[in-house]
């Protein structure tokens, strides 16, 4: 992507495909954009700051090292931007994830303006993407007696980044959506074939349920009629996610049924909801936990025993199966993330395994 109008171009040819804009990555395209804000006459001066806030992908990109450097340039008043700020540039910088950010973040907190260099280790107190040379710089500042180094080096002892977070809610309520009978793949939830889009994570959303366009739109009106809510994926007498362990499975149900992980980064959600019957594979689990989602053992069916215990077979020699509780699509359930249960309307159903 090289410049803007190539950029508008490639927006109009992604509507026809029900797609937004793709995140922005590249630094060409970004400072493009940036001379446009810059322009307060230009036309597509409003468009471009809307870009520049909500559509720029964080990290290491080449975008970001660029939005970093403009937001550092609007906190020491070397550019000024009316809807911009300086309060709302450090928010900015809070969610760029580490790489550049850190970097403009640490020039400030160690530079000669307190009111500054306070306001930049308040942020930095709440990041975690912190390289070698970050920490080798607060160190040396540190070493020199410098205040604020001191003071950030302190709060990371003390984990204040993990312990000073919100408090997670004590309450969710969910929605569930039978996604399959029997254990699902991931290959159901991102499908090996698609791997090419994967860097395009609206796109890549697209092959969920193996490009199955009715089931989308199951969960796009159980989300509608259930606003409130989060829908929670469903194995049905299976295990969710076996086979590979696929991060980008987790992303698609992230993607259609969890919440945005930031204002300002699209396309990247979390805390997903899912569930098996006979739970979740452990691997899969644990990267559902990476993105801070939750997998759960229903135990909603079990195997029937006769009057001396033994399991009891059907006529192909299969263990014939008995519902305990009902998880039919459109099923409400309350997770209680305190007690570590769900219930179904008022009656408890069952705790969560003890780890």
């Amino acid at each position: 992507m090289n410049t803007y109008k190539d950029y508008i171009k490639e927006i109009a040819e992604r509507k026809t495909l029900g797609l937004h804009p793709k995140p922005i990555d590249g630094a060409e395209l970004l400072t493009d954009i940036i001379s446009q804000i810059k322009d307060v006459d230009n036309e597509y001066r409003a468009a471009s700051l809307d870009f520049f806030i909500y559509n720029v992908l964080p990290g290491t990109t080449s975008a970001a090292g660029v939005k970093a450097k403009f937001l550092k340039e609007i906190i020491t008043g070397e550019s000024v931007v009316e809807e911009i700020s300086v309060d709302f540039a450090f928010e900015q910088l809070s969610h760029m994830k580490g790489g550049p950010s850190v970097a403009v973040l640490l020039d400030l907190a160690l530079g000669s303006d307190a009111i500054l260099a306070k306001k930049a280790a308040e942020v930095l107190k709440t990041q975690v993407f912190l390289y070698e040379a970050d920490t080798d710089r607060l160190e040396k500042a540190y070493n020199e007696g410098d205040d604020i180094a001191k003071e950030i080096i302190e709060s990371y002892a003390k984990a204040e980044f993990f312990t000073k977070l919100p408090d997670v809610e004590e309450e969710i309520e969910i929605v569930s959506y039978i996604a399959g009978v029997g254990d699902i793949s991931t290959d159901l939830l991102s499908p090996g074939a698609d791997a090419h889009s994967r860097s395009d994570r609206e796109l890549h959303g697209q092959c969920i349920f193996e490009h199955n366009k009715d089931m989308q739109k199951e969960v796009l009106a159980l989300k509608e009629q259930h606003p409130d809510k989060r829908v929670m994926l469903v194995a049905e007498k299976g295990t969710m996610g076996v086979g590979s362990s696929r991060m980008s499975g987790v992303n698609n149900v992230a993607l259609w049924t969890g919440i945005p992980s930031s204002p300002y980064v699209p396309f990247i959600n979390i805390a997903p909801v899912i569930a098996g019957t006979n739970g979740i594979a452990p691997i899969f689990l644990t990267t559902v936990g990476v993105t801070g989602g939750i997998g759960i053992d229903l135990k909603n069916w079990v195997t029937k025993k006769d009057e001396n215990g033994k399991t009891i077979y059907d006529e192909d020699g299969e263990p014939v199966l008995e519902q305990v509780y009902d998880v039919s699509t459109g099923t409400v359930f309350t997770i209680n993330i305190k007690e570590k249960n769900y219930t179904k309307m008022v009656k408890p159903l069952r705790t969560f395994p003890q780890r």
